[in-house]
């Protein structure tokens, strides 16, 4: 397939954004986010991360005729049968500050053990290009609800996802080992390998 030289994100996150350039920076295109468009009204997200991804991709895409990637992720806590989910982001509400929701899901496990706080962040990225049918990759990250929101680095339920094997939170690591441990990590380098498949990308 021809090479591209832009390639759309479809988010306006900056947490989001800064961590997808970082994984693509090596690549021969020039990255833009929906920061960079005019507005959009992408489709209401559902409770599944292979839809909402990949109506998010399709749209953007379809809109301004680029290749889009979107991605879908979501923090599933087990005690809680999974929740919050594909609904994460509206946790507590659309209008809730990042600290507040994590408040929140904290109260909700209060007094629950480290041994039943067990949890994963999944994600699901869909990559749209313009006549093509829209393809996905997924991956998920380990770990454990801590016990108090604890770092200053990330954003969203970084501080309270801690990683029992390094003892810390998402939001105490360095972005360099976040990005290699993540669930978008994961989920960005099998996409880069099949964006550098379909358009014959080199590092």
């Amino acid at each position: 397939m021809e090479k591209i030289n832009k390639l759309l994100i479809a988010t306006k996150n900056e947490g989001k954004l800064k961590e997808i350039k970082a994984l693509l920076k090596d690549l021969s295109v020039e990255v833009l986010s929906l920061k960079d468009m005019p507005e959009l009204s992408l489709p209401e997200e559902g409770n599944d991360y292979f839809k909402n991804a990949c109506h998010k991709a399709e749209a953007v895409s379809a809109a301004f005729s680029l290749t889009a990637i979107a991605d879908d992720s979501g923090l599933e806590v087990d005690f809680l049968d999974g929740r919050p989910g594909p609904l994460s982001a509206r946790f507590g509400g659309e209008e809730i500050s990042d600290t507040d929701r994590n408040k929140l899901l904290l109260q909700q496990l209060q007094g629950i053990p480290q041994s039943k706080r067990t949890a994963r962040f999944r994600c699901v990225i869909a990559l749209s290009i313009p006549g093509e049918k829209t393809m996905t990759v997924e991956a998920t990250c380990e770990g454990v609800i801590a016990q108090e929101i604890r770092g200053e680095n990330g954003f969203g339920y970084d501080p309270v996802f801690y990683i029992p094997e390094l003892g810390k939170t998402f939001a105490e690591i360095d972005k360099d080992v976040k990005n290699r441990i993540s669930h978008r990590g994961k989920a960005l380098r099998e996409m880069k390998e099949l964006l550098k498949k379909i358009f014959d990308f080199k590092d």
